[in-house]
């Protein structure tokens, strides 16, 4: 298994690739590692794995020694290492299902739409209990979070970083992170500003590391600070340091670093700065920073490369330009954009991003509709900016910002004023993922986006977009087994599209509640709801879809054991389908009557109907459907006594099929509940 990363959040120690200091912290939690828990002491197996816990303050670096200790012992865990964070930028705790399903498809495993959050973590277990994993556990917000995702094996190893204690989880490891010491704290700095300065008047340097504690956040903004004022002297940002504190005695060395910087960047490079709390997950692109500040993507993109040079945006290593905003700003950000930012320049920025978002959403899907005039006419009228070169750049760049999208999403929703943009985003967001992914692969992300869409519905009193949500998720429920649930979905959304006086919607919640209790075995409750559907076709005068509902009623019966009532239907569907002219639907009707015609003893007649059907599956060029009917032809008649002619159309399936079938195993066919 490949080591799997998600963006952290945290401020990193290391420079250029070095990390510097924590050497007893170092040492103590590799100790730890080694060390007998106190199941063990007590002569117990230890049920689940070790937890390992780095606590300290946002910006204490406390993210970059837990990647530095997973560097160091990661070869010890031969199937990987997994990482999650576990809280927002803002500090909103992610919650437990989201990050074990994302934890579960990095280990390949399925995870069922909709799942329970009890069945995710179970899963989550159940897919480590065999495995030696080091599971790498960002910004904790609870113990509850981080006890929910243990492995119960001892062979895991799961280092769990947070602002305070886990109580409640039992031999948890701490390691408290106060400053770095002295001599590291001042390499960090000259790391950031350049070293003549520093080895010219250690003494001064040794006096800002003082006024910054030794934090390792401040150290960098610092360092950020003097390296874009070469003339400026380490004591001067000390001093000016010194005089924050005497004015704000509870700010702490990160804030007033972070104030002197945002105060000294150009008035559009600072706003942008302070817009970038808004950017979803805390994750930046160029085109978002472009969209929330109103200015050129390209001169976005500058600003953000300057930004990261002066430590107050870090680059994300990706195919594409993308930056974080450090999990230890974004307060800092938000507080600044309340004082000197209005409500409604902020509202106006989300609008901004959230539109371009859309706009690139739309770009994104209709790249891949190669064959559509009207696709390739609405891309060309976009801007050359938010066109994509060809359909894996479109996917890639999708996959990738993924998490922002999804983030935006929800951040859309919750934001409450402005749901024209957010429907418009999720309705975007869910075609571009099922052209690129299909609706199987994205089904996951799909059930969410569906139920905050719902959620936007029933806030805005929109029974149309209600039910529409509803039979989505009604769908995904269905297709991993929670059939009742699904049940319970398409009732509602009956309900909604009768309050919408839609007869699309209606019509298509009648059906699902059919196939619902056709699923459920039910087959008396399915015929009457196929035949409630059937009527609104009929007076709709929708006669494909009429032809495939007598085909459901058919099925129905089929499953009853009612063979003349299926009769009946399947002959309906398959005149219906011949009126329309649907030759594969044809030659389908066919062959179901033929079955149901076997299945009530009347094999002559089957034998003639499965003719008919192969000559009907010929043209419709359905090669495997003439093989199942070949293979059915065969069964038929060496009931019938004629061997020779069965080994014929035996003969012919297995040509067809270009394989070799066992005798006495026809290949297997969808049955008329699939259809």
């Amino acid at each position: 298994m490949t080591d799997q990363a998600v963006d952290t959040g945290g401020v990193r120690v290391s420079v250029d690739g070095q990390f510097l200091g924590r050497t007893r912290e170092l040492k103590g939690l590799l100790a730890d590692i080694e060390r007998a828990g106190l199941d063990t002491i007590s002569g117990k197996k230890a049920p689940r794995a070790r937890v390992l816990l780095i606590a300290g303050r946002p910006g204490s670096g406390r993210t970059s020694l837990a990647e530095e200790l997973v560097r160091q012992v990661a070869d010890r865990y031969g199937d990987g290492v997994l990482r999650a964070r576990l809280s927002e930028p803002d500090g909103t705790p992610v919650p437990v299902d989201s990050v074990a399903r994302d934890l579960l498809t990095a280990l390949e495993q399925p995870t069922p739409a909709g799942a329970a959050e009890d069945d995710l973590t179970a899963a989550l277990r159940e897919a480590l209990a065999d495995r030696k994993v080091l599971l790498l556990l960002d910004d904790a917000a609870t113990a509850e979070q981080v006890d929910a995702l243990l492995p119960e094996t001892p062979d895991c190893l799961v280092v769990a970083v947070s602002a305070g204690p886990l109580t409640g989880i039992s031999d948890v490891r701490p390691c408290t992170l106060g400053g770095l010491d002295t001599k590291s704290a001042v390499e960090v700095l000259s790391r950031h500003a350049g070293s003549v300065r520093i080895t010219v008047d250690p003494r001064a340097a040794e006096g800002l590391v003082e006024e910054c504690q030794a934090q390792p956040a401040a150290l960098m903004l610092a360092g950020g600070w003097l390296a874009a004022r070469p003339k400026a002297a380490v004591a001067d940002l000390a001093k000016q340091l010194h005089a924050e504190l005497d004015e704000d005695t509870a700010g702490t060395p990160l804030a007033r670093v972070f104030r002197l910087a945002h105060a000294a960047l150009p008035t559009p490079a600072a706003r942008i700065l302070r817009l970038l709390s808004l950017a979803p997950a805390g994750l930046v692109d160029p085109h978002t920073a472009s969209a929330l500040a109103g200015c050129s993507v390209s001169g976005a993109r500058t600003t953000l490369d300057d930004l990261v040079a002066l430590g107050l945006l870090r680059a994300v290593e990706s195919p594409l330009p993308q930056y974080e905003v450090p999990g230890c700003l974004h307060p800092l950000l938000k507080a600044l954009t309340e004082v000197h930012d209005r409500a409604a320049e902020l509202q106006l920025a989300r609008a901004r991003m959230l539109e371009r978002t859309v706009r690139l959403l739309q770009s994104c899907r209709a790249i891949t509709e190669t064959d559509s005039a009207q696709a390739r006419e609405k891309l060309l009228g976009m801007p050359r900016s938010l066109r994509f070169p060809n359909p894996r750049a479109a996917a890639d760049w999708l996959l990738i910002r993924r998490p922002a999208l999804l983030a935006a999403a929800r951040l859309a929703v919750a934001d409450g004023e402005l749901d024209t943009l957010a429907r418009r985003l999720m309705s975007q967001l869910v075609r571009a993922m099922v052209a690129h992914f299909g609706t199987q692969a994205a089904a996951g992300d799909l059930y969410g986006i569906h139920g905050m869409v719902l959620d936007v519905a029933e806030r805005r009193n929109l029974p149309r977009e209600r039910s529409a949500a509803l039979l989505n998720l009604g769908d995904l429920d269905a297709r991993t087994g929670r059939t009742r649930e699904a049940l319970a979905r398409y009732r509602a959304a009956l309900d909604a599209g009768r309050e919408a006086n839609d007869p699309y919607a209606t019509g298509r919640a009648m059906e699902s509640v059919g196939g619902a209790h056709l699923e459920l075995g039910d087959y008396d409750r399915a015929a009457d709801w196929f035949g409630r559907a059937l009527a609104q076709r009929l007076a709709r005068d929708e006669r494909a879809d009429a032809a495939r509902l007598y085909g459901r009623i058919g099925a129905a019966h089929t499953f009853a054991g009612r063979y003349g009532e299926a009769q009946r239907n399947w002959r309906a569907a398959v005149a219906g389908h011949r009126r329309v002219g649907d030759v594969g639907a044809h030659a389908r009707a066919l062959s179901e009557l033929a079955r149901v015609q076997e299945y009530a003893g009347r094999p002559e007649e089957s034998l003639h109907t499965c003719q008919e059907a192969v000559e009907w599956a010929r043209r419709a060029e359905d090669v495997r459907l003439q093989a199942a009917l070949h293979l059915r032809l065969a069964d038929t008649l060496e009931h019938l006594g004629d061997s020779a002619a069965a080994r014929l159309h035996r003969g012919a399936a297995e040509r067809m099929l270009g394989e070799e079938l066992p005798e006495g195993e026809p290949e297997p066919e969808e049955s008329p509940a699939e259809r």
